[in-house]
C-alpha cells in the first residue's frame, strides 16, 4: 500500500485526512507529507505519544485511559474522533501500541490498535504484529493505517 495512491484516491474524492499517532511518532503522517502536493488531502497531525498529551490534544477521557490503558480499542476510538473534531479533516486513523521492546502477557509486543472516524463514526480494530522488533512494527503499523485510511477514502 503506498501513500501516493492514498493521496491520489482522497484526491479524487475531495477528502482531507488527519492522524493520531501514538507508537508510530508520525510515521504515518511523514509517509504521507513525503510526497509533493500532499498539503491538498493532508490536514494535520496529532503526535500524542504520553497519556497526558491524549487528553489534552484529543480529548482522551482520563477515565477511558484508567480503565482500559493507552492501548486499547477505546482510546484508539477516543483518539480518532478527537482527531477529527480537533481538524478541518474528513477522515482521521489514530494508532497506539506497543511497538516493543517489552509488552506483558495482558498487553504483548506488537499489538497495535487503530481507529479511524468519519461523519458516519468510528471503526476500530486491534492487530497483532507479534514481537517482530520496534522497528519492524511500527513500519508494519504505519503500513497498516495508510491501508485503513485507503479503505475509508475508497468507501
Amino acid at each position: 500500500m503506498s501513500a501516493q495512491a492514498l493521496l491520489d484516491a482522497a484526491k479524487a474524492k475531495g477528502v482531507m485526512l488527519a492522524t493520531a499517532e501514538s507508537c508510530t511518532g508520525g510515521m504515518v503522517s511523514a509517509a504521507i507529507t513525503d510526497i509533493a502536493g500532499s498539503s491538498a488531502v493532508f490536514d494535520r497531525a496529532f503526535i500524542t505519544y504520553t497519556n497526558a498529551a491524549k487528553t489534552q490534544m484529543l480529548g482522551v477521557l482520563p477515565a477511558t485511559l484508567d480503565a482500559f490503558g493507552a492501548v486499547s480499542e477505546e482510546v484508539a476510538r477516543e483518539m480518532a474522533s478527537g482527531a477529527l473534531r480537533n481538524s478541518d479533516a474528513d477522515i482521521a486513523v489514530a494508532i497506539t501500541g506497543i511497538a516493543g521492546p517489552g509488552g506483558s502477557d495482558h498487553k504483548p509486543e506488537g499489538r497495535v490498535c487503530f481507529g479511524v472516524a468519519t461523519a458516519a463514526g468510528v471503526r476500530t480494530e486491534t492487530v497483532e504484529f507479534g514481537a517482530q522488533g520496534r522497528a519492524n512494527v511500527r513500519t508494519a503499523a504505519r503500513d497498516h493505517a495508510l491501508a485503513l485510511l485507503l479503505r475509508a477514502v475508497e468507501a
